[in-house]
């Protein structure tokens, strides 16, 4: 099986990147897939939109019709597998209803999954939690008050707070703040990420991350990440560290080489595990439909650092009245 595996994710890789040099067009789809696909986008991208500023106009106003919205539902679908312990499938709803015109610093947001509930960072390094990981109970709804600095001349505060949408209802408040840092006269730029959080079913969590890189091309990325995290629920300190390189192959398509290192604790510092990722990413029709491949090598503690391979396969589909953003990132 392993072999099989190993033999697939080359072979995948290998062709989609061969065809990533191809000429580019703006869809791999068959004329009738796309057919069939484009009136259900735009149907499920209008309402979305719709549902988003209807409730936005009941809050803040006229100015909901006019102002940009950044709504948008995201159903996916994975496959994922890793040796030893077989395979699972998932099919994911993720959705964010913004409200910018409640008031000009004040935005009621409804969000699924937020960060907190992703579990540890075992669970989200790789971008692969299997379905017993996601809490699909965890949407939120809250106010966030925004500060209006640049991050990159001042620390960029964000206070939320609100309820999770579970029974019984489960109260957080949230603070988040943000800086960005040129780095001399050179590319360079370090970047970091901090959130503390109460939820009252959970208690409280913290969680800082520094980020630091620069473009080594046109099209390619350096990044060395370093995450901390404690959650009152494990009462465990994590820590990871992170060294990856990001290449645009070209407007549609990506690759990401990863090698990554997880621990835990600090009254008796220990490796849980290391592992090197190699993700690429498709966008296969016109900015709302992508496709990932994900193979991995992971050395895990708890198997005495044997290697063992795992793999997601991944198809996602995103829904806004205009695609605005760049999904291809990851």
């Amino acid at each position: 099986m392993k072999k099989i595996i190993t033999l697939f994710c080359l072979g995948t890789l290998t062709t989609l990147s061969l065809q990533s040099h191809a000429e580019e067009e703006d869809s791999d789809l068959p004329a009738w897939a796309e057919e069939q696909l484009e009136p259900f986008r735009a149907r499920v991208g209008s309402w979305v939109d719709n549902t988003s500023r209807n409730i936005d106009a009941f809050f803040g106003g006229e100015q909901a019709t006019s102002t940009n919205n950044d709504s948008y539902l995201r159903l996916g679908q994975e496959i994922d597998w890793m040796e030893g312990e077989g395979t699972s499938d998932n099919i994911s709803i993720r959705y964010r209803i913004d409200l910018p015109t409640t008031e000009e610093r004040l935005r009621l947001i409804i969000e699924s999954d937020p960060e907190e509930s992703q579990g540890t960072l075992a669970d989200q390094g790789s971008g692969r939690l299997y379905n017993d990981q996601r809490d699909r109970r965890s949407s939120t709804l809250g106010l966030d008050w925004l500060e209006s600095r640049d991050k990159r001349e001042n620390w960029s505060n964000r206070i939320g707070a609100g309820v999770r949408l579970r029974v019984p209802l489960d109260p957080y408040v949230r603070l988040t703040s943000e800086r960005l840092w040129d780095i001399g006269d050179g590319p360079w730029q370090l970047e970091s990420l901090n959130r503390l959080s109460w939820f009252n079913n959970e208690g409280y969590s913290a969680r800082t991350q520094w980020d630091i890189g620069r473009p080594v091309s046109a099209s390619k990325h350096l990044r060395f990440i370093t995450t901390i995290q404690w959650r009152e629920e494990e009462d465990t300190l994590e820590y990871s560290e992170t060294a990856e390189l990001n290449h645009r192959l070209n407007n549609r398509s990506a690759l990401r080489y990863s090698a990554i290192a997880i621990g835990e604790s600090t009254s008796n510092p220990r490796m849980t595990n290391y592992y090197l990722q190699t993700r690429y990413r498709r966008d296969i029709h016109k900015g709302i439909l992508f496709a990932d491949v994900i193979p991995e090598l992971h050395f895990q503690r708890e198997v005495s650092y044997d290697p063992r391979w795992a793999m997601t396969l991944r198809l996602e589909m995103y829904f806004q009245r205009e695609i605005s953003r760049d999904y291809a990132q990851f």
